[in-house]
């Protein structure tokens, strides 16, 4: 059986390079469209941020291991599952916005005459 680490590595690297295009697509996209990928990036059962959320965490774990039979130090295998649990808060901290994100991504495009009433940014957290 032929190494997969070549493969991966480039799987890895076609990733990258995919997630760099999608973020400039969704800079220039109409707010409605760029509302409505956000609203799929952002999905708690199956979007772009579990997914990555889910590969940060299997890192963490193989890491983990790896730091516990001496290969790697001890700080990768703890900053990984530090990058694991700020993920997963992330993630939970939008889980809750995900429908508004999909109702408004589906309105049709607003009238360029009348542009939505600007709203203050206050920031919330609950701990």
């Amino acid at each position: 059986m032929s190494h997969p680490a070549p493969y991966l590595m480039g799987l890895a690297d076609e990733i990258t390079r995919q997630l760099h295009l999608l973020a400039e697509h969704v800079a220039v996209l109409p707010s409605h469209q760029a509302t409505q990928v956000i609203a799929h990036i952002i999905n708690p059962d199956a979007g772009l941020l579990d997914g990555v959320t889910g590969l940060v965490s299997v890192s963490s774990t193989v890491a983990r291991v790896q730091a516990e039979r001496g290969v790697l130090p001890a700080e990768v295998a703890l900053a990984l599952g530090r990058a694991t649990n700020d993920l997963d808060a992330v993630g939970g901290d939008l889980d809750e916005h995900h429908d508004t994100l999909r109702r408004f991504g589906a309105q049709p495009a607003i009238d360029a005459a009348k542009p939505p009433a600007p709203a203050p940014l206050v920031v919330r957290r609950r701990r």
